[in-house]
């Protein structure tokens, strides 16, 4: 179900506003702005998003003096991806996480360098990234457990210059607690999670979510299948990885050895 009052919603009640009081269906306000009529419903109900294109073309033909295309302004203060914020939502409220990363450094662990060169220099970016992080310090509600697993080939794939790895990786062995625990995956392992990263997320009450990666976008879903199936991998892929101080003692050395 669609938030009603997401700024991706609430504009398209404004679109819809607009048609209705010009005396357009979404059919034939089709045909005027050649845009199709299930996109229009789409973006009426909230479920699509709106283009600069499409506002302006609907600005024109509703006489709307515009207001159709500033309003799409909110999306200059939305740093995180509308399908990300979703996700943002259920990992501020999790007792506890579950990751599995063959890429890159998961995002909570990452350093500002580090988080800098994935983003592509996108400083509001970088900073969302890091403020993210707080939930692992931050002492009411307690921080959740966060359990996560990476490829070793994490260790070696280079972003950005040697400093910057050493020091990231010297920062994620520093990470490890009671709460936070890093494990790696050996290079000629059986890869069980090889195709892509997720994360499943214990929420308070005891309900799982799990978000997924995928080449386009992140999907975010509480389907009992998809998280059943999201925590036999998971399993999976945790017999397959190194106990944790061996773990550690292969990112200090990677650390050291390949990018001191």
């Amino acid at each position: 179900m669609v938030d009603r009052y997401t700024p991706q919603a609430i504009w398209g009640r404004e679109l819809r506003h607009y048609r209705q009081a010009a005396g357009f269906t979404q059919a034939q306000l089709s045909q005027k702005i050649h845009f199709s009529e299930s996109l229009i419903s789409g973006i009426e109900t909230g479920q699509l998003p709106a283009s600069p294109e499409f506002a302006q073309s609907c600005d024109t033909t509703l006489n709307t003096d515009g207001a159709l295309h500033r309003l799409l302004d909110w999306r200059r203060g939305q740093v995180f991806p509308a399908w990300f914020g979703r996700w943002r939502d259920k990992e501020q409220a999790a007792t506890a996480l579950r990751a599995y990363e063959p890429i890159l450094i998961p995002g909570l662990l990452q350093t500002p360098e580090y988080a800098f060169e994935v983003l592509c220099g996108d400083e509001a970016a970088v900073q969302a990234r890091i403020e993210r992080q707080e939930i692992l310090r931050r002492e009411d509600p307690a921080p959740p457990l966060y359990r996560c697993i990476i490829d070793e080939a994490v260790l070696h794939r280079l972003i950005g210059s040697t400093k910057l790895m050493h020091d990231q990786l010297q920062y994620l062995a520093s990470m490890v607690t009671s709460r936070i625990s890093v494990q790696v995956v050996p290079l000629g392992g059986m890869n069980s999670g090889l195709l892509a990263g997720f994360v499943l997320a214990t929420l308070p009450g005891g309900d799982e979510v799990v978000y997924l990666d995928t080449a386009v976008r992140g999907v975010v879903t509480a389907d009992q299948e998809d998280v059943a199936a999201a925590v036999v991998k998971f399993e999976a892929i945790r017999i397959e990885a190194l106990p944790l101080q061996m773990s550690i003692d292969l990112i200090k050395r990677a650390a050291e050895e390949r990018w001191a």
